[in-house]
């Protein structure tokens, strides 16, 4: 039996297709149709990643009370926000409340999935010795590769995997300008270039909250990005 997965969406029919696909690529997925529901169930145990909408019912908010509430049971379990509602106000609100990673809905079954087996993926890490990361290190910067931590002056930034991704694109070969293609190459992402500027955009937020002085991504105009030297 695959990994064990709940997921919490109000609409019957979406929800059974999440269920039935994860099912599909190897996970023990549940489905959850209200916030009180999946409360109940994990109060007894909790599953192993929670994938989360944020309007649950008649609880337009239901969403965040329910990440807010399992972060409080615990500060490594993986989660993800699959929402139609995709405004950056709602993207902060959830990565504040410690969702892992925030996806709109219209995002691939197969993306989704990369998005599944990297948290994953970080949670076993986290459990390996520190000896066995590989560590990189630019000025202030430090990123540890296998546990998917970003930290600038020893303080981390808090990034989704989408954002760890994308920054781990430029760090690695700094000055080098990185168009939007190999950004969502790096990140999984099949998105517009809107949609990636609007990463970026988040990204230099996260960053500015730890360092104010903080600059060291740049847009070169017409191009991409690229980490300063």
């Amino acid at each position: 039996m695959g990994r064990n997965i709940a997921i919490v969406e109000d609409e019957p029919l979406i929800r059974a297709n999440y269920v039935e696909a994860l099912n599909r690529f190897g996970y023990d997925a549940r489905g959850y149709g209200s916030r009180q529901e999946a409360s109940s169930a994990f109060a007894m145990r909790l599953p192993e990643l929670v994938i989360i909408d944020i309007g649950l019912g008649d609880e337009p908010e239901g969403g965040f009370d329910l990440c807010r509430e399992l972060r409080a049971k615990s500060s490594t379990l993986p989660l993800i926000f699959l929402t139609a509602r995709d405004s950056d106000f709602d993207v902060i609100s959830g990565l504040r409340l410690g969702a892992d990673d925030y996806l709109s809905k219209d995002t691939s079954l197969h993306q989704l999935a990369a998005r599944i087996a990297a948290l994953f993926r970080r949670i076993e890490s986290l459990k390996a010795p520190a000896s066995s990361e590989t560590v990189i290190e630019h000025g202030p910067l430090k990123m540890e590769s296998e546990r998917m931590r970003i930290s600038w002056n020893g303080e981390e930034v808090p990034l989704t995997v989408t954002e760890f991704w994308m920054v781990h694109t430029l760090i690695r070969f700094p000055g080098h300008v990185k168009n939007r293609d190999q950004l969502m190459r790096e990140a999984e992402l099949v998105v517009d270039d809107a949609t990636i500027t609007s990463h970026i955009k988040r990204i230099r937020k996260k960053f500015i909250a730890v360092a104010p002085e903080f600059d060291a991504i740049e847009t070169v105009h017409g191009v991409g990005y690229r980490w300063k030297p």
